[in-house]
């Protein structure tokens, strides 16, 4: 399902943290991104670890986030 977001081997996603549980919600067409929910704080780099997590589990592969360290927006890097 995702797969066909991947461009370039990169993916945007929005990131809601304090979630139930870690799932893919859906996609904005305005921002060009997969909306995800992590059920990480957003402190501490914890919700970044927790989408790293969730997409090498997801896809199998290597992720790394490339921008929006510090933003609910970012591009993670799929290796």
């Amino acid at each position: 399902m995702i797969e066909k977001y991947i461009k370039n081997n990169r993916l945007t996603i929005i990131v809601k943290p304090n979630s139930s549980k870690n799932e893919i919600i859906g996609y904005d067409t305005n921002r060009d991104s997969v909306k995800v929910n992590v059920k990480a704080p957003a402190e501490n780099n914890k919700a970044n670890i927790e989408v790293i997590k969730f997409f090498s589990k997801l896809t199998g592969k290597e992720i790394k986030i490339v921008s929006g360290f510090t933003s609910k927006k970012k591009v993670l890097k799929i290796a």
